[in-house]
């Protein structure tokens, strides 16, 4: 197959860490070629989408770790697959990336996640949809109403909407002299809505990870804060933990599993505290070679394998 990957500029990915650094890695293993690519060399002409693609060739042990083989333009409907694996912010320029990936035709090429798909889905608003799964939420730009629901829950977590890696999570208390303050930054003074969630206790413990292909689990790390921070998130200073899947966890993927096979969002990662449902990533879900380190498995193996079959078949 050709598969090409729509990235952040390469240097800057970590390549003992980053799950698409991973998947490059096992489709290469497996006989693939891979292409790389950012949202600026997407583009249309001639009546389909096209970017200009590097390919490249992978060799970890190497300074640095990748060599460009060649650059050229190519229509996208050439790949197998093109893989939107671009980290947030998902801004103007990531959403009309998306709108030239929908003109792919799906008969010639998989694009994962679907473009579509992304679009619906923000990652902390996503989660709404499943409202028995979650903690209890509000989202306003309110202040006052913002404030009430502290006041009731006593510890709350205030979430921008369009972060990663727990950058901007403030985590806020009933009674704090520093609430408005709190709520005025989070909110931009009343112009952007935010999440405020029951603070769960159990965060103390960990912040679970489940990666899910095509609705189904495929493996779970626990993430626990580092001193003297409430998040979990790894690129927040966390550290990881193996864990495994609880059964209440299994009955939230099962919920989830058909709405996220009817979006076509393939490879989805979900964040449980307590066994609650927090977010749900599909921009460039992480965590993979973790997982895979932790339980003595190659996941991005599997998920390769996963790939070749999913591909649509050329005639």
């Amino acid at each position: 197959m050709q598969v090409a990957f729509i990235l952040d500029p390469l240097p800057q990915l970590q390549v003992g860490h980053d799950t698409s650094v991973a998947l490059m890695e096992a489709l290469q293993r497996r006989g693939h070629r891979i292409f790389c690519l950012e949202l600026a060399d997407l583009y249309w002409d001639q009546g389909e989408t096209w970017g200009a693609v590097s390919e490249i060739r992978l060799d970890l042990k190497a300074d640095p770790w990748y060599e460009v083989k060649e650059r050229r333009l190519v229509p996208l409907s050439q790949m197998q697959a093109v893989w939107m694996r671009k980290d947030p912010p998902v801004d103007t320029a990531y959403l009309y990336a998306t709108y030239l990936l929908d003109r792919l035709p799906p008969s010639r090429t998989l694009v994962l996640n679907h473009p579509a798909g992304i679009r619906s889905a923000n990652e902390k608003l996503y989660a709404l949809q499943f409202r028995e799964w979650i903690p209890r939420t509000c989202v306003s730009s309110n202040k006052a109403l913002l404030r009430q629901f502290v006041e009731q829950v006593g510890q709350a977590v205030l979430k921008p909407l369009g972060g990663k890696g727990g950058e901007g999570i403030l985590r806020a208390n009933a009674g704090d002299p520093n609430l408005n303050s709190l709520i005025e930054l989070s909110t931009q003074f009343g112009r952007l809505p935010v999440m405020v969630q029951e603070y769960l206790p159990q965060a103390a413990a960990g912040d679970k990870r489940i990666l899910l292909l095509e609705g189904e689990p495929l493996g779970a790390v626990n993430r626990i804060p580092g001193e003297g921070d409430f998040r979990g998130n790894v690129a927040a200073g966390g550290r990881v933990e193996k864990t495994e899947i609880t059964e209440k966890e299994r009955a939230l993927c099962a919920a989830l599993a058909p709405v996220l096979r009817q979006e076509k969002l393939y490879f989805v990662g979900i964040d449980v505290i307590g066994e609650r449902l927090t977010e749900v990533n599909v921009t460039s879900p992480t965590m993979l070679r973790e997982i895979s380190q932790l339980q003595g498995v190659d996941l991005a193996n599997q998920v390769a394998e996963w790939l070749e079959k999913k591909v649509p078949v050329k005639t």
